[in-house]
This record gives C-alpha cells, sequence and structure tokens, in this order.
C-alpha cells in the first residue's frame, strides 16, 4: 500500500469510529426523551409543553426537535405500546364468551388504562392524524368495539339506543374526573364508570337525547389535538 494510501485508510477509519459514538448519542437522547415524556405526560397530560420534556430529559430544545420534528410524533413513540395494549384489550374482550361480561371488562379495561396514564387519558379522547401508528391502533381497536357492541345488543344485555359515540364520551368524561380528582382521590373514577355501565344495560330506563353526530363529535377529538404539531419555541398546545 502507498503511503497515501495507508494515511487515507487511518483518517477513514478515524472517521467512521467517530460516526458510531455520535449514532449511539443520537439514540441514547431520543430514548431519554421517550423516557423522560412517559413521566411528564402521565403526570401532566399532553399540555405538557416540548420544553418541559425537554429539561427533564436533560437535552436542548434544538436536539428534541431534532428528534422529534412535531408532539404528534413524540407522542406516537411514547404511546405506541399502549396502544398495542388497547388493541389487545379489544381481542381479549371479544374472546369472552359471554358478551355482556366483554362490553363491561373492555370498557372497566380501557377506563383503568387511562387512570394509569394521564397522558394516556388524553390519546384516547384524541384524533391525531399525524400519528398514523396509532390511529391505526385506534381503528382497529373501534371495530373491535362495534362487535363488541352488536354481540352485547344480540344477547339482549345492551340497550338498543347505545352507540359507539356514547364510548368516546364516556372517555372524555372520565378524562375530565381524572383530571380534577387524580392527585386526591385516584380511584373516584370507578364510581361514574360503573354508573354509566348500569345505565347502558337493558331495559332502558327511559329515551335518551341524540348522540352527537360523528362529524361534529371528530372535530371535538381533533380540537382537543390543536397545538400538537409545535414550531421549535418549546411551547406546547
Amino acid at each position: 500500500m502507498h503511503p497515501r494510501d495507508q494515511h487515507t485508510g487511518s483518517v477513514g477509519n478515524t472517521a467512521e469510529s467517530a460516526a458510531q459514538p455520535l449514532r449511539s448519542d443520537a439514540e441514547r437522547n431520543r430514548a431519554r426523551i421517550i423516557a423522560a415524556a412517559r413521566t411528564v405526560f402521565g403526570r401532566d397530560g399532553l399540555s405538557a409543553s416540548m420544553a418541559s420534556v425537554a429539561r427533564e430529559a436533560g437535552v436542548g430544545i434544538a436536539t428534541m426537535f431534532r428528534r422529534f420534528p412535531t408532539k404528534e410524533e413524540l407522542v406516537a413513540a411514547v404511546f405506541a405500546d399502549r396502544m398495542d395494549a388497547y388493541v389487545r384489550a379489544t381481542a381479549e374482550a371479544l374472546a369472552n364468551p359471554e358478551p355482556w361480561s366483554g362490553f363491561t371488562s373492555y370498557i372497566e379495561t380501557v377506563c383503568a388504562m387511562q387512570a394509569a396514564d394521564r397522558g394516556f387519558a388524553d390519546v384516547l379522547t384524541m384524533s391525531l392524524p399525524g400519528a398514523e401508528t396509532l390511529e391505526a391502533c385506534r381503528a382497529e381497536a373501534y371495530q373491535g368495539f362495534l362487535e363488541l357492541i352488536a354481540r352485547a345488543k344480540d344477547s339482549g344485555d345492551l340497550r338498543e339506543d347505545f352507540t359507539s359515540r356514547d364510548l368516546v364520551l364516556l372517555l372524555m368524561a372520565n378524562a375530565g374526573v381524572l383530571s380534577a380528582t387524580g392527585e386526591h382521590a385516584p380511584d373516584a373514577w370507578r364510581r361514574p364508570v360503573a354508573w354509566m355501565i348500569q345505565s347502558f344495560k337493558t331495559p332502558a330506563r327511559g329515551p335518551l337525547p341524540d348522540p352527537p353526530e360523528d362529524a361534529a363529535l371528530y372535530q371535538a377529538m381533533r380540537r382537543t389535538s390543536l397545538g400538537l404539531t409545535s414550531p421549535e419555541t418549546g411551547k406546547g398546545r
């Protein structure tokens, strides 16, 4: 090998060895940001700012936005495993041979998931078009819930005027209860959820007002997610 070739090879090896720590550092920063976001979102909900996540992770805001250019991308990374669990809850409920038990256990499980993680309580009541994986999981769980509804109605246990929109309203209501009582009465949510479940059962005690239209409910879910796509100000919603 020509001496110049030897020198070039040495430089190349040095550059390659230097690049590896950079890649490792980037991955470590990403993992730290996700772990910090789990803590911050779980404690404060999705209203927490990107800057607060960066402080928790011990990284600069510029590093934060290099790893996650939008808040939706960060939310998707943080809650991917919880959305997988959400889908599994639907499958487990459908595997229950008792339609009413499967239906009610699903509602209780999902509400308990909200209670365990304030950030996830927000995710379940939002539509996040920029988080395609989360939305795909939501769609899969929704189809399973439609089947749970149909089975519970066919068995004569679920009142005929119940719709899938009623679950969205219940989750929104539960998120509100958790926000108000979580710090001082963390199990308070169980009582209104039990009331709601009992009200779903036949025989119906009386007629209900019409549920919101699908488009209106979707807009309500979108409204709660406004601000997740943030500029590099570090501000939240």
